[in-house]
């Protein structure tokens, strides 16, 4: 196959194969590949007009790229036209030699990208920035070639290369995009980790520290927070992973995984994707740790079947509960005092008269009102009164002792239920 150049006619080189390790035409990227069948004399003609396209890629870059639209110097021009260079000259080895090694401008294009990301701009401004680049060496080659008589089959084989070439650069120039934000990312999610660490901190940080912290995270220090606990899974690791807001500090990965959740507003949705978990009470920022303790203890309560199993447990809904059984070796204490006048009864006797002093203390003494919560006879409950009378005396008629006998007997109850209903892990 011939080429026409300046009248002539040049036979068209085809892609070396080396003796020692035979390629095929898989071996070549597509670009490359373009460049095979292209005239190793029309790259040395046309070789001296590099600066020119080099300078003229970068002026109109600058001014069809608004994101380019700087001064040209400092480390901006240096990886502008940096890159630019390497790519135009990178044409040209490719022609005469594409066997060349591509090392050099995979490297140039990857690190162009990374910088791309570091400098806050976008990978549309990148890709647009290449391909403004390939039109004007382009327009200046076709225009070069029609002078020195290149054939329009010739000047087509270039087009086709060079738009080939576009997209390998723009793949390189991505992928140290897409590395430089995945490790960015990685950082700010380790920031973010180690902020929520701090916030939940047993000793606490200091306010300052915090602020420092938070200043280089995407998340504005809030003025209230909640913790949400979360039950630990074997599998936590295989669970579909969980989308939420940037205003969310995330800790799905630790043994006691938990969520800080800022200035939340009403109850908002929490989609955990299977995991059990517990909302703590809002409280300020520097009271964190408080919310995820509260949010723990429900979370064991639900387990345990001192709360109703659900998948998501709000602490406000259950304060009393948390609160009478926040430290149960009290409670048990107060519990054997106060119900020390039962400890000779058998534990049907004690059951009866214990649900019946209950129900007393809830209805503030209306007979008919206790029959009918515990479905019996009027009577039944007068003769269960006098006996309560007998055995505790005075203590029925004064408000703290009374107090005490209705915390100690909610606190048998919830225990006994705890102990009787195995909770159970919800669908």
């Amino acid at each position: 196959m011939t080429i026409s150049l300046n009248g002539g006619l040049v036979r068209q080189r085809t892609i070396p194969r080396p003796t020692t390790a035979p390629r095929t035409t898989a071996d070549y990227s597509a670009a490359r590949q373009l460049w095979g069948t292209i005239p190793v004399e029309l790259a040395e003609k046309m070789r001296p007009l590099a600066g020119v396209l080099v300078r003229d890629a970068v002026r109109e870059i600058r001014r069809a790229v608004p994101a380019y639209a700087q001064p040209l110097e400092g480390k901006f021009r240096e990886v502008l036209v940096g890159a630019v260079e390497m790519a135009i000259v990178k044409c040209f080895e490719n022609i005469c030699d594409p066997d060349a090694p591509q090392a050099d401008w995979q490297a140039v294009l990857r690190y162009s990208g990374r910088m791309e990301y570091l400098e806050g701009r976008t990978m549309d401004s990148l890709q647009t920035a290449v391909r403004v680049g390939a039109r004007v060496v382009w327009r200046h080659l076709s225009q070069h070639g029609k002078e020195i008589g290149v054939s329009n089959d010739t000047l087509f084989v270039v087009a086709d290369a060079i738009f080939a070439w576009v997209d390998e650069l723009c793949r390189a120039a991505i992928e140290g995009y897409t590395e430089a934000q995945s490790n960015a990312n990685g950082a700010l999610e380790r920031r973010r980790r180690q902020l929520l660490k701090l916030v939940l901190a047993e000793q606490p940080a200091s306010a300052r520290s915090i602020a420092d912290l938070a200043a280089t995270t995407d998340w504005t220090l809030p003025d209230r927070v909640a913790v949400v606990a979360l039950e630990y899974r074997e599998d936590q690791h295989q669970l579909p992973s969980v989308q939420l807001g940037r205003d969310v500090l995330v800790d799905l990965e630790s043994s006691t995984p938990c969520l800080v959740v800022a200035n939340p507003k009403g109850r908002p949705h929490l989609d955990l994707r299977g995991r059990r978990a517990a909302v703590g009470p809002t409280v300020p920022l520097a009271e964190a740790r408080q919310s995820l303790a509260c949010a723990r203890r429900a979370l064991a309560f639900v387990r345990r079947g001192l709360l109703p199993a659900a998948p998501l447990t709000w602490c406000d809904d259950h304060l009393a509960t948390l609160a009478l059984l926040s430290d149960e070796f009290l409670v048990g204490q107060l519990t054997s005092r106060a119900l020390v006048a039962f400890d000779g009864l058998t534990v049907k006797q004690r059951e009866r008269l214990e649900t019946t002093l209950l129900a007393w203390l809830e209805t503030r003494g209306g007979i008919g009102e206790i029959a009918g919560r515990l479905d019996v006879h009027p009577q039944t409950v007068r003769y269960r009164m006098h006996q309560l009378e007998e055995l505790l005396g005075d203590r029925l008629t004064d408000p703290d002792e009374r107090l005490t006998l209705e915390i100690a007997l909610r606190a048998r109850r919830l225990l006994a239920r705890a102990s009787s209903t195995p909770a159970k892990r919800p669908a």
